[in-house]
């Protein structure tokens, strides 16, 4: 008998630990800009919006705190930092550092199959884009790097790139807002170039100008502190 898919990925869900469960529903609000730079939020909130415990909900913010997706305000408040110049400064130093050389791997793996599958996820960003789907241009963009990345065979860099990803999404999704999803520099089809004719060394570079070119819009929009609040 032919398993139901989604009823299958639901008893995976049910499978996980609450607080691993709480831990990837955060992430993912925070990944794709749902918690935005400098809004607060309460323990006891969090609890409430996503029916848990209190304990998981804790180790959950222990863990992204770690990953340096939160920070701890005090009274029970954590917040999405908002990111300074100097931060974006870094950032673009780092991600093309670890980015470029994950791309270059990649492009060392990666057959015509594999191609195909980051191009078929490169038209429907394009389709977000043209729909000016803020959303869904936020998650598009972020499945073409991380199934790129993952043809590197490099767990340790994946996951500093998955880190540092954290760090930024939330103000991408103010870039997205301000300059909205048509403006955005798109290098995709100069990386999907590059993995069809090119060597590991374009790739690299191509991924290194669309790391460039995105963070560098954060400037001006990111360090504009947002008015706080809670879920109280």
């Amino acid at each position: 008998m032919i398993k139901n898919k989604a009823q299958e990925t639901d008893r995976e869900e049910g499978k996980r630990p609450a607080h691993e469960q709480v831990y990837q529903t955060l992430r993912s609000q925070i990944l794709f800009g749902e918690l935005v730079p400098g809004q607060a939020v309460t323990i006891q909130g969090l609890t409430d919006s996503l029916g848990v415990g209190m304990t998981p909900v804790r180790e959950a913010i222990r863990r992204l705190i770690s990953d340096g997706a939160l920070m701890f305000q005090g009274n029970r408040r954590v917040s999405v930092p908002v990111l300074s110049d100097g931060d974006i400064e870094q950032l673009i130093y780092v991600r093309k550092s670890i980015e470029s050389e994950l791309s270059r791997r990649a492009a060392q793996h990666m057959g015509t199959s594999e191609i195909n599958q980051v191009e078929a996820i490169d038209r429907a960003l394009d389709a977000a884009i043209q729909a000016g789907d803020v959303s869904g241009y936020l998650r598009y963009n972020h499945a073409f790097h991380a199934t790129l990345y993952a043809q590197a065979n490099a767990p340790v860099l994946s996951d500093l790139a998955e880190r540092l990803w954290l760090r930024f999404g939330p103000s991408l999704r103010m870039v997205c807002g301000r300059f909205g999803t048509q403006s955005l520099p798109d290098r995709h089809k100069d990386i999907i170039s590059a993995l069809r004719g090119g060597t590991p060394d374009d790739v690299a570079q191509a991924v290194a100008q669309d790391v460039e070119q995105g963070m560098e819009l954060m400037g001006g929009v990111s360090t504009k502190r947002t008015p706080q609040s809670s879920f109280d």
